[in-house]
């Protein structure tokens, strides 16, 4: 049995090992290497830009063992905001060691005392079929929708992320 965790938002000092897990994800669940410096950007601004969103972290004697990032999407339809479960992760240490399971109750609980949170949503890779079980067995429901994008050339989105070490 692994030693107790807790679970707390994140703060700047937690960008390193954010940016850590976030690269390690990407390369697990995607066969993706990101560049560091990009991603390392990216959660230090989120992290010093509330608006944007939230990380929690959950550690175990004062070191992170796995993440959990917020953002936001205003409905229209509901006259309020989804909150979009992204970059999860959980060190292979701690897995089926209920860490996601937690993390997922404190967003829920949070949502819940929210009330301009309507619901929140996350997006999965479509052959993650283990995390597909573990959403489903949370309770969440499949959606009707498909997820389509458009990314900017990396040189630009490179630039972009620079902007914000100034």
């Amino acid at each position: 049995m692994r030693d107790a965790f807790s679970i707390r938002r994140a703060s700047p000092r937690d960008a390193p090992a954010i940016a850590d897990f976030n690269n390690a994800m990407a390369l697990e669940t995607e066969g993706r290497i990101l560049s560091a410096e990009v991603v390392l950007a990216g959660v230090s601004r989120l992290l010093q830009t509330p608006a944007l969103g939230f990380y929690l972290i959950a550690e175990s004697d004062d070191k992170p063992i796995a993440c959990l990032m917020v953002t936001h999407e205003w409905s229209d339809w509901r006259n309020g905001l989804f909150w979009w479960i992204q970059s999860v992760y959980v060190q292979a240490a701690w897995r089926r060691c209920g860490v996601y399971r937690s993390l997922y109750a404190f967003v829920r609980e949070l949502a819940l005392s929210e009330a301009c949170v309507c619901g929140f949503r996350l997006y999965a890779e479509e052959d993650n079929a283990a995390a597909h079980a573990t959403y489903l067995a949370l309770g969440m429901a499949r959606t009707g929708y498909r997820v389509y994008e458009e990314i900017k050339p990396p040189a630009q989105e490179r630039a972009l992320a620079s902007d914000v070490l100034r």
